[in-house]
């Protein structure tokens, strides 16, 4: 039996929220994807597929259902033709091989006929508050040809072929609250199935990656015929949904600092609780080290193009090999034997390391970790009201504490302000672009929190320390986002990036990381500073395997069934 520890408090702000470690976080049991499987299989949803109208050519319909102890969700999706020369990731696609919409419910035949002449269309098209997520996404090509080819001669796929890729499908986007006209997140906030955050969104990639693995058997089925043969479940078992993600959602931590506090909160609380252990037991050691060589497993295939990454590869690996040698030396045997191995890691490794033991002390102990998902969702209407009563002096002390490390930056400095987010008049997606050699600035978002909070410090200084902040604002507007943050960072300390969100060497891959790693994705391939590749649900079971038995530890190579 574990024993309780002292209290540990939970890491400082300021280290943890640097671009540099969000951009090295990993998946770990509060990921979004891992808590939504587990709800599902303890509360024992069933799972059905009512309809695949699917001809020939790979066109037509599908409808999935997920049924919950309350309520039953439905994954509409349809199934396209696509001429090669339009298939395309990038936002400004219009057309896809697949789009899809989450149903509140079972959908009638009325329901699709809505569906299909609007869901295909993605942004130009609507949909309505029975809907709750409208998502697309493309074929890998080469890899769906060579399932097709394989099956339909009667053989299973090549093994090689598909560890170079690891889907059959990826997302090009997936949206939700309130998007096309879906219904907003606050219409469904209260379901307890989705009161976490992005539950609506992740069943709708599970269900997805089911359409996916079904859609290639249907085709391989049309083209062997009698000489077709059936995917092996373990290879399928190992394939996810692809996902490319660009500088779209590098925004969205910035804008939400009370819900990205609560995730970044969440994990840290974690940690700290899982530091504060007195002693391991040997099922607990047991468990650590086993996810540990499945790690290793993960890191093993992992592969990547981009320097960055391959460099953060090459010392995430030996890191492998330090903690291993490590682990031999000391066996976890010593007292509070999780914080030594944090304090440990902090000397030893890279962020890497560092996050993925972070991510991995947590895995023996679901008792005190796993609960902490239901504070993750951001429920604080109130936070964004201004307090106008607040004196300018506690404003301006809120902003030295959290934004200090700011003051020390030279703003006016061209490689301090060389970027700029807007957001494109064509497609209404932020864009980052270069201050001084493009007309942007007059267009430019408040996503330099940094910048401005240093600003409005300085504003202050004519001011009364003992004045209302209200006084202030009325005389400089222009600060009111800054003071708002401020005051949030009272109550959510990890809300604010400690670092410079326009320098010149800004990368938006690590703000894409840092979320992403909290939806529970993999093997992040950067493809430039900007956009990334991921995998989600690689190795989770399909619906009709899903169990407690293998609900959760499927996210590590050789989980058990």
């Amino acid at each position: 039996m574990t024993q309780s520890g002292d209290h540990i408090a939970r890491r400082d702000p300021g280290i943890v929220m640097r671009l540099k470690r969000l951009g090295s976080l990993h998946q770990c049991r509060l990921s979004f994807m891992r808590s939504l499987t587990r709800r599902m299989a303890k509360d024992s949803w069933s799972f059905s597929r009512p309809i695949f109208d699917i001809d020939d050519n790979g066109v037509g319909h599908a409808v999935y259902t997920a049924q919950g102890p309350e309520r039953t969700y439905s994954l509409v999706a349809f199934a396209h033709d696509l001429p090669p020369e339009m298939r395309s990731d990038r936002v400004i696609a219009t057309a896809w091989d697949a789009t899809f919409t989450l149903f509140d419910g079972i959908p009638d035949d009325a329901d699709i006929e809505r569906l299909s002449k609007n869901v295909p269309l993605q942004e130009a098209g609507r949909v309505s508050n029975s809907e709750i997520s409208v998502s697309r996404a493309n074929r890998s090509v080469r890899l769906w040809a060579h399932f097709v080819d394989a099956l339909a001669s009667g053989r299973q796929p090549d093994q090689d072929k598909i560890d170079a890729v690891g889907y059959l499908m990826r997302t090009t986007a997936v949206y939700g609250s309130g998007k096309l006209g879906a219904i907003d997140r606050e219409g469904i906030a209260d379901r307890k199935e989705l009161a976490a955050p992005f539950q609506a969104e992740m069943l709708s990639v599970f269900l997805t990656r089911t359409f996916a693995r079904d859609l290639v058997q249907h085709m391989a089925n049309v083209k062997g015929g009698d000489q077709a043969v059936r995917l092996d479940p373990a290879i399928a078992r190992g394939l996810g949904i692809g996902n490319s993600t660009g500088l779209g959602m590098a925004p969205f931590i910035v804008n939400h600092p009370v819900l990205f506090n609560n995730w970044i909160m969440a994990r840290e609380e974690a940690i700290a609780r899982v530091r504060a252990l007195k002693s391991a037991s040997e099922s607990e050691k047991a468990l650590f080290e086993t996810v540990l060589s499945r790690s290793v497993v993960t890191v093993d295939h992992w592969r990547s193009e981009h320097p960055i990454q391959i460099a953060k590869l090459q010392g995430l690996n030996a890191d492998l090999e330090l903690l291993s040698d490590h682990l031999s030396s000391t066996g976890l045997a010593n007292a509070y034997p999780w914080d030594c191995l944090m304090a440990w890691a902090e000397t030893a490794l890279s962020e890497e390391g560092q996050e993925l033991v972070a991510s991995l002390i947590l895995e023996p102990y679901d008792e005190i970790v796993d609960g902490l998902a239901t504070c993750m969702a951001d429920s604080n209407k109130d936070a964004f009201v201004i307090d106008g009563a607040m004196r300018v002096q506690e404003v301006r002390a809120l902003i030295k504490e959290c934004f200090g490390w700011a003051f020390d930056v030279d703003w006016n400095a061209t490689v301090n302000q060389a970027r700029a987010w807007y957001v494109s008049e064509e497609k209404l997606e932020p864009r980052l672009g270069e201050r001084f050699e493009e007309p942007i600035e007059d267009y430019e978002q408040p996503l330099a929190p940094a910048r401005d909070a240093v600003a409005a410090f300085k504003a202050m200084e004519s001011f009364d320390a003992t004045q209302e902040i209200a006084a202030f604002l009325l005389e400089h507007p222009e600060h009111r986002h800054t003071v708002r943050r401020a005051q949030i960072s009272a109550i959510a300390p990890y809300g604010e990036i400690r670092d410079n969100t326009i320098s010149a060497t800004v990368r938006p891959i690590d703000m894409l990381r840092a979320k992403l790693s909290f939806f529970g994705a993999i093997c992040f391939d950067p493809r430039s500073d900007r956009w990334v590749r991921i995998c989600m649900y690689a190795g989770a079971p399909y619906p009709e395997e899903l169990s407690t038995a293998n609900a959760d530890l499927w996210v590590y190579p050789e989980a058990s069934a």
